[in-house]
């Protein structure tokens, strides 16, 4: 490599999910001041009004229709990615292509299933053969989009993962354990210790955009009988549709409840909360454990969030609790006797923790980089 610039790392994101988006934004940070980076969404660059109309089918879905989410899911393990059948695709295609051409990377890394498919294509075509390394953002449960990716390594969120892929045959030299890129500031953080006090007992809650759904959650987790509870409410992108029945919450729970829309201090919060209560996308379930916080999953997507739900069984850090009388009871056995159950799973995530995940997958990019340019 020459010694007069930096390796130039080429990050490819999509939007659908926060998962794609939270790697590449955390990896990019990860290899600031080593590396010059350019995070890009070609589906968003390609096709603007498109992937803004697939974002919200997306999002509507796999809210409200889970179960057509399932079928569509299941029915990608049958799709050859290989060819580009979809006229769609193409503007996304060439805007993947035109960035690779103009920014000339070293190594391209991508965060969503189908960039590998891409990069393969404009090889064919003449285009530079670089290294390529895909991140996968799920864990245990990794449809065959991912597996199939014309790519020359993997990187995976957890060894139970790594396992999988290689009985599926997957090349085990090319799988590497690196952990979800969750933000690094998490590795200069302290979680709360397993010995602390559980009285109050802070939640942190992220509630999907259903209106009646995010008031009978909250009222169960504010409502536990022997142990008071605190609730803090992060509504993100559902700010405006959800502020009248968290302001509502607020007034019937005076002192109890505080409100946050978007929120870059996810991490601390998570480090400063006993348990987090939301759904099972790959960033908020790997923040949680590298934070160390015990979870409950409130909503999960069937297809990529069920392996996400998997891991964190397999931890011992947390569970499924997707209806009133599940969550009540989980929180019931979290708090009893003086929260044994919810110590017992801190002292799982301890060790299952990984806060320099990002550091690890950046070195692992950059070491690639140096190997390409030597």
């Amino acid at each position: 490599m020459s010694l007069d610039r930096l390796p130039r790392i080429l990050i490819t994101t999509a939007g659908f999910g926060d998962g794609h988006n939270s790697a590449a934004r955390n990896l990019a940070k990860a290899l600031a001041g080593s590396a010059d980076v350019r995070v890009i969404d070609p589906c968003a660059e390609g096709s603007p009004w498109l992937n803004k109309v697939l974002r919200g089918g997306y999002r509507f879905v796999t809210t409200y229709l889970p179960g057509t989410w399932n079928r569509i899911y299941r029915g990608v393990e049958k799709r050859d990615f290989n060819k580009q059948e979809l006229p769609l695709m193409r503007p996304v295609e060439r805007a993947f292509s035109g960035q690779v051409n103009e920014f000339d990377p070293d190594v391209i890394v991508s965060t969503y299933p189908l960039y590998p498919y891409f990069a393969a294509r404009h090889i064919g075509e003449g285009g530079r053969r670089r290294p390529l390394v895909t991140i996968v953002t799920d864990s245990i449960e990794i449809n065959a989009a991912w597996r199939r990716a014309p790519t020359d390594y993997w990187l995976v969120t957890d060894q139970e993962t790594r396992r999988g892929l290689i009985e599926k045959d997957l090349p085990g030299e090319k799988i590497i354990e690196s952990g979800f890129p969750v933000d690094p500031v998490l590795d200069t953080l302290t979680p709360l210790p397993a010995d602390t006090p559980a009285r109050p007992f802070r939640i942190l809650f992220f509630p999907t955009a259903k209106r009646p759904a995010v008031r009978r959650t909250a009222e169960v987790l504010l409502e536990h009988d022997g142990c008071p509870t605190e609730l803090t409410m992060v509504l993100g992108r559902n700010l405006r549709r959800l502020y009248k029945q968290a302001r509502e919450l607020s007034k019937a729970y005076p002192g109890r409840v505080q409100i946050k829309g978007w929120s870059r201090r996810v991490p601390q919060l998570l480090c400063n909360h006993h348990l987090v209560v939301g759904k099972a996308g790959g960033a908020t379930v790997h923040e949680a454990l590298a934070a160390q916080c015990p979870m409950l999953i409130h909503h999960l997507v069937p297809g990529q969030e069920e392996g996400n739900l998997e891991l964190l069984r397999r931890i011992g850090g947390g569970d499924l609790a997707d209806t009133d009388q599940s969550l009540a009871a989980a929180l019931r056995d979290l708090l009893a006797d003086n929260a044994a159950v919810w110590r017992r799973q801190k002292q799982h995530l301890i060790k299952h923790a990984r806060p320099h995940a990002s550091h690890v997958a950046a070195q692992f990019v950059l070491e690639l980089a140096a190997r390409a340019n030597s």
